[in-house]
This record gives C-alpha cells, sequence and structure tokens, in this order.
C-alpha cells in the first residue's frame, strides 16, 4: 500500500469507530463528532498499541494508567458540553488526547498526571498538535486540584476525571463555579456510573447518572470502605 492508500485506510478505520461505536452510545452531538475526526486518536495512542487505537478498548500507558476507550471518552466529552469561555480541570492527563479535544472546546485547560513519564508524553503530544491553551501539571489530583491557591481561587467551569472514583471527593464539589459541571465515573468493578454532578447554587448540586460503565480507578484516589466502626 502506498502512503494516501494507508492514509484512505486509517480515515475509514476512524469511520467505522464513530459509525460504529461512538454513535450508538447516543454520541450525536456533531461538533463532537467532527473534532473526533480533528483530534486524530492515534497520534495520542503509544507506538507499541497503534493497532489498538480505534478498538473499543482501554489501552495501556503504563502499568497503572490507561486511556479510556472511545465511545467512553466521547461520550464524557459530550455530557461535559464545554463552551469557548469556560475553564477545565481533567484529573489524569495520560497521554494528553483528551486535553487535546477539551482545548477545542474551552478557554483554557489545566490537566493533572500524576505519572512524570506520562506528565511527559502528554506535553510532547500536545504540543506537537500545536495546542497551547493546555497547562499540563504533575501532581496527585485524586482529592481536587488548588495549586495553593484558596478552593474559591481555583474554581473551574467544568471538571472532567478520566479514571474512576469510588466515590466523589466533596473538595471536588468546593472547586466548581455556580453552573459548573463534574463528569466523573462513580462506583467500583464491575459496574460503576458516570455520573454529571451540576453545581446549581452556592450550597447545591444535581447529580444525573448517565449510563454505566467499568473504568480503572484513578491512581491515588482513596478506596470507599464497606465497614463501620
Amino acid at each position: 500500500m502506498n502512503n494516501e492508500q494507508v492514509e484512505q485506510a486509517i480515515e475509514q478505520t476512524r469511520f467505522n469507530m464513530i459509525e460504529q461505536q461512538i454513535r450508538p452510545w447516543n454520541v450525536l452531538d456533531l461538533d463532537v463528532l467532527e473534532l473526533l475526526t480533528v483530534v486524530k486518536r492515534e497520534a495520542f495512542v503509544p507506538a507499541a498499541y497503534k493497532s489498538l487505537a480505534f478498538m473499543d478498548t482501554e489501552i495501556p500507558l503504563s502499568d497503572k494508567e490507561v486511556m479510556l476507550s472511545p465511545k467512553v471518552e466521547a461520550r464524557l466529552l459530550q455530557e461535559a458540553a464545554v463552551k469557548k469561555h469556560e475553564n477545565v480541570l481533567e484529573i489524569g492527563a495520560g497521554s494528553g488526547y483528551m486535553a487535546a479535544l477539551l482545548s477545542h472546546k474551552a478557554r483554557h485547560v489545566v490537566t493533572v498526571e500524576i505519572d512524570p513519564a506520562l506528565k511527559a508524553m502528554a506535553e510532547k503530544n500536545l504540543q506537537a498538535y500545536g495546542i497551547s491553551n493546555v497547562e499540563v501539571v504533575e501532581g496527585n489530583g485524586a482529592q481536587g486540584w488548588t495549586a495553593g491557591k484558596d478552593i474559591k481561587d481555583a474554581a473551574y467551569d467544568v471538571i472532567v476525571i478520566s479514571g474512576s472514583l469510588s466515590s466523589l471527593p466533596e473538595t471536588f464539589k468546593q472547586q466548581l463555579k455556580v453552573g459548573g459541571r463534574i463528569i466523573a465515573i462513580i462506583g467500583e468493578a464491575p459496574v460503576m456510573t458516570a455520573q454529571k454532578i451540576t453545581r446549581t447554587s452556592e450550597a447545591t448540586y444535581e447529580t444525573l447518572n448517565l449510563f454505566e460503565t467499568s473504568a480503572t480507578p484513578l491512581r491515588e484516589a482513596a478506596v470507599h470502605s464497606h465497614f463501620k466502626f
């Protein structure tokens, strides 16, 4: 196959991923679907796993971290409904792919990564893509991320957690502006629930269960105990 034929084959595989995996998962927002063709997923997949870039599966990034499956990524992106003036916090940068998607819809994205090697990978991938409105920081964001600021000074319009949590720490809610949304996968294997938590006032929140799934837990996240002492 020549280069043109290879490119055509890749684009056909991408089309199939969108039509056969992502649309059937109720991802119907045309802006999101278009973005999946603009931001090339394979550019953010480690070289050893390029053949899995469009497969309906999580992809290993390290011995403890993975890329979420394409349909879950796309659905979370759609449900976040990010607007151009909004500031976004992502927990779990991974390869930088979700941050790249978010960057096209947001004013600014801060993405937090606990693994130094993955932090470097995400930065390299985002720079190679010419994305300038994403800040990749190293740290443990499993309980929220204030970077030394007061919680109200570190408030975000949208928080996307790219990994599962057994329960959602209250600190994330406190970091949300009124009208802001948290997109998170909550629960324990084998069945977890993707949720959208909206801050409806200074003191109230509304939780919407989106879909059932299962995802690799966020590193260093607190594990919910089933026992009471």
